[in-house]
């Protein structure tokens, strides 16, 4: 296990928010391989339904799309290709996801990544007063306030939570 870092990282995420005047805080935490929103919710002693999960999938023509969701709730595959619309969407392999953003499964960011992509976001993530997301690396989120994020990304707004 390396040596906990103390100062937040200067990645592509947050330079894209700096650019943009978007206000953030800093969320550094121990990484767990595979561990999600369950253990960076817990680092942080916030709720797993403030942490948004930046999940990277492709549609029936293997185009990627990028899918904001709440920590505690899965993606309705079958529901958000319904809404979007496509007729199927599944998650990308983990090296495909790392091609197309820049950044590496488990510190992937909504924020900054290598390729534009359409973007789209469960509804009730603006119902929150802050939320926390990956701020570009594993170990690393950012917490903003859900109508920044709208603001700096224009997804589109889905009801697609399972």
């Amino acid at each position: 296990m390396s040596k906990r870092e103390t100062h937040p990282p200067e990645t592509p995420a947050t330079r894209f928010l700096r650019q943009r005047g978007i206000a953030f805080s800093s969320h550094l935490y121990d990484y767990e391989e595979h561990g999600g929103t369950a253990v960076s919710s817990r680092e942080l002693n916030v709720s797993e339904h403030a942490v948004i999960k930046t999940l990277v999938m492709e549609d029936e023509k293997a185009q990627p799309l990028i899918v904001l969701m709440h920590g505690d709730c899965k993606v309705s595959t079958k529901e958000l290709a319904r809404q979007i619309p496509c007729k199927h969407v599944e998650p990308c392999k983990p090296e495909t996801a790392n091609r197309h953003t820049g950044y590496l499964v488990g510190g992937t960011s909504p924020f900054g990544t290598r390729k534009q992509m359409p973007l789209y976001m469960e509804r009730t993530i603006l119902d929150l007063p802050l939320i926390y997301i990956n701020g570009g690396r594993r170990g690393f989120l950012v917490g903003i306030h859900p109508h920044d994020l709208l603001r700096a990304l224009q997804p589109k707004l889905v009801h697609a939570a399972n």
